[in-house]
């Protein structure tokens, strides 16, 4: 936890308006259990003056582990439980977990027995796991039988909240702890006891499922950031603004990010799966073998290529690539391109492109930058027009940005190009929407123009991609059909959202999309409401949708919605309708 626990204990970390050791001990109070006993170790002393300041009334026993810089946890629980009256049943928490209240009252309200709460493995999750067979536990698995080929799939992560029958504690785990702990091995882990026990059938120990509870543990500041997000709802906007992404240490329905739904398919996650740890001890190929690689799915000539690590890796080469002065940009559009553009003029996407205006105003420019479809609009222009206007303007440089290309049910201008060849457009494309794998990082350029190309290509270094994106690639061309198939299947599902968006109380219009998102407006014309959306979709649902509002120059209220299966698009409905009838009702 280094910096953050070099002067402060983890658990007096603050979270919300209060600390983990204060919400663990406000919990145990509102199930009214007041007899407490706190094991300490590294800076004891602070423990002692945060419990007695806050909880006067409150009778503490204190334990001392003197030797905590160099044993575990079954040293730690073992010394509780030998200076422990066991006459009753007891609660254990490890004093890193935040929890909702609630979940301690499934301790309560359970019948009587030794009670473990468990929630369903998901990533990111580390320590002790088990396995459950009709509400038992019937193996527990410390991490450090946790081995490379270990399959979570069917495993449930330890809370590390249980309650242990008074008599199993003084027959059995007491005994078998504390002999573990002083004479066999004070570095173990008190589950390894605990798993003995059970392996050998010797206890039962029932298994409380809390799936959808509130509950994170903190190993590390990693933990503590996605607790906050757990435990500070008011807070969840901008915290993932900040993170711009890494959504897997949170709890969200992402509809802010877009990405392919149907895609990958389940065969080629699991290829991924069984070749990670070859792929993770591989250096990749040199980048002409990428652009080889890339040019097969893409059918397209691998000299007019360059595979990049994603499409925002071309962004800082541009102006000095394309030495343009004078520049025309659609407004509103990707961020980047005003950022590495930023002394440019625009054209509208109202939204909506004037076709006949931006043809008479290219000739004008040395540089014309068309994203097709535009973002956030979904503003979609005919392939053949554009081919035919870049034709038709051969002394300015076409940037076309065809990152959402395959939805919009358009032919690619890469396509086109390699029919056709124009020496001043260049294509670039990011392959994380349409392909569903962002965290691989997948992008291309292409061009026609063979100066163009080389200097780009001489820009990037000779190991570009990540071995298992290129190994994804390779998966690429034995999935071509499943891949069209999730494009028409995306089409279909933005159809059907499109349609209940634009009969939704509250949203006064839905502009047609040939992304895999939406945008639209919000009624009145407080500009704010839509950041209020966005926060109470957080905090009440865990559903994350993109403000937009900035990109326009209205007082008008925009959201942007991603496209995702049925099931997750009813939620957003129905929570959206929520969202905009209290935010419409309260004003806030």
């Amino acid at each position: 936890m280094l910096p953050l626990t070099e002067r402060t204990h983890k658990c007096l970390l603050p979270v919300g308006d209060s600390t983990i050791l204060g919400r663990i001990v406000d919990g145990l109070l509102g199930i009214d259990v007041r007899d407490i006993l706190v094991v300490t170790g590294y800076l004891s002393g602070q423990v002692h003056a945060f419990l007695r300041e806050h909880y006067p009334d409150v009778p503490f026993r204190f334990v001392h582990n003197e030797r905590y810089r160099e044993t575990n946890n079954i040293v730690s629980l073992a010394i509780a439980l030998e200076q422990s009256v066991l006459d009753s049943d007891i609660v254990l928490i490890e004093c890193d977990v935040l929890f909702d209240p609630a979940l301690l009252r499934r301790l309560t309200t359970s019948e009587r027995g030794n009670i473990a709460l468990v929630d369903s493995y998901r990533p990111g999750m580390d320590g002790t796991v088990v396995s459950v067979d009709h509400g038992i536990i019937t193996q527990v698995y410390p991490p450090h039988l946790q081995g490379e080929d270990f399959d979570y799939r069917d495993k449930y992560k330890t809370v590390n909240i249980y309650r242990f029958d008074q008599d199993f504690c003084r027959a059995r785990l007491q005994p078998l702890l504390s002999c573990y702990a002083h004479v066999i091995d004070s570095g173990c882990y008190y589950e390894l006891v605990l798993g003995m026990l059970i392996n050998m059938q010797r206890e039962t120990v029932r298994a409380e499922l809390v799936d959808g509870s509130q509950w994170a543990e903190v190993d590390d500041p990693n933990d503590l950031a996605s607790a906050r997000f757990v435990f500070e709802p008011k807070a969840r906007a901008g915290i993932l603004d900040r993170a711009s992404g890494g959504h897997w240490n949170f709890d969200v329905l992402d509809f802010a990010f877009m990405r392919n739904m149907y895609f990958p398919t389940d065969a080629m996650m699991a290829a991924m799966r069984r070749a990670l740890p070859t792929l993770a001890r591989s250096y990749g190929t040199a980048q002409q073998l990428l652009n080889e690689k890339l040019a097969y799915p893409l059918r397209c000539r691998a000299e007019r290529l360059v595979c990049l690590h994603g499409a925002a890796q071309v962004f800082p080469f541009l102006p000095d690539l394309l030495q343009a002065k004078r520049v025309l940009l659609p407004d509103p559009t990707f961020g980047e391109f005003p950022r590495w553009f930023p002394d440019h003029e625009v054209y509208t996407d109202g939204p909506g492109i004037d076709c006949d205006a931006l043809a008479r105003r290219a000739e004008d420019f040395d540089l014309v930058v068309v994203a097709n479809p535009n973002n956030p609009t979904g503003t979609t222009l005919s392939t053949q027009w554009l081919h035919a206007l870049i034709a038709s303007h051969p002394r300015t440089t076409f940037l076309v940005d065809e990152s959402f290309i395959d939805f919009a049910g358009q032919e690619s201008l890469l396509r086109c190009l390699e029919r056709e060849p124009l020496p001043n457009a260049l294509v670039i494309a990011s392959l994380s929407k349409s392909l569903g794998v962002p965290g691989l990082r997948l992008g291309y350029a292409y061009s026609c123009n063979t100066r163009m190309i080389d200097s780009l290509q001489a820009r990037i270094p000779i190991w570009n991609l990540s071995s298992p994106a290129e190994f994804f690639l390779e998966l690429l061309l034995k999935f071509q059909p499943e891949l069209a198939a999730s494009f028409v299947r995306t089409a279909c599902d933005r159809a059907a959202l499109e349609a209940s968006l634009a009969q939704t109380p509250g949203v006064a219009a839905v502009w047609p999309s040939g992304g895999n998102f939406l945008l639209l407006r919000l009624t009145g014309d407080q500009p704010g409401r839509a950041q209020q959306v966005v926060e109470y979709l957080l905090a009440h649902d865990s559903i994350y949708v993109k403000n937009a509002t900035a990109k326009f120059h209205s007082a008008a209220p925009y959201l942007r919605v991603a496209i995702r299966r049925p099931a997750d698009n009813l939620r957003l409905l129905e929570a959206l309708r929520e969202a905009l009838r209290v935010t419409e009702a309260t004003g806030q």
